[in-house]
């Protein structure tokens, strides 16, 4: 009797502890795969689609902003990951900590850039005009993924598990009139359509929130 009551307390205590870390610590899809529920988007909204399990981008420049329920869209301390694929010739980026904006590109947060042959020649990985990546690390035409983690001032990029950005932001850093949002803050994520001849695919968009 007494074996029973242990084993059935042990997988309590084992339940308890499954429970707690799934829902502490564990990554979160920002997309369901089938549609754009919980983005916004404000002008040239027909550049974003959804086939085949992908955000796919392309058209007019414009951005999609997270907007869904996951810690109300405003993220501080995170790590995210999603999986990408670029056309050649084409140009786009992930920014964060960030907000909606109409139209234009986005005043607030940092770019994380996806660009493996643009005439752009701030390559995929770039913590845009910030610290920037010259190599090109992952072909067109080919599914990879790219991550980056933000904790306090610093923000690590990888591309396919590989750093390619370790920056720490210094304290009361100074930023030109046009890149005046461009601090560590908190906000949302944001997919970038870049030009009509751009065409980028997103899917397993992923978030992992971190203890502020």
């Amino acid at each position: 009797m007494n074996k029973v009551l242990a084993m059935f307390l042990g997988l309590a205590l084992l339940s308890c502890h499954t429970i707690h870390h799934a829902s502490g610590g564990g990554w979160i899809s920002l997309f369901d795969g089938k549609s754009l529920d919980g983005w916004k988007v404000g002008d040239n909204a027909s550049t974003f689609s959804v086939q085949n399990g992908a955000i796919v981008v392309n058209g007019k420049t414009a951005h999609l902003f997270y907007d869904g329920p996951v810690k109300d869209h405003n993220f501080k301390n995170f790590e995210f990951k999603a999986e990408v694929m670029t056309e050649p010739g084409s140009n786009s980026g992930i920014y964060f900590h960030t907000q909606f904006q109409q139209g234009g590109w986005p005043s607030k947060g940092y770019e994380v850039q996806v660009n493996n042959s643009h005439t752009d020649w701030r390559r995929t990985g770039s913590l845009y005009a910030v610290q920037d990546v010259k190599e090109v690390y992952v072909k067109d035409d080919e599914w990879y993924t790219e991550s980056f983690s933000v904790q306090g001032k610093r923000v690590i990029i990888k591309i396919n598990d590989k750093v390619v950005v370790d920056y720490t932001e210094p304290d009361n850093v100074k930023r030109d009139d046009d890149m005046i949002g461009r601090v560590i803050s908190s906000g949302t994520f944001a997919l970038q359509g870049h030009d009509p001849k751009s065409k980028v695919y997103f899917k397993n968009i992923m978030v992992r929130p971190l203890a502020d």
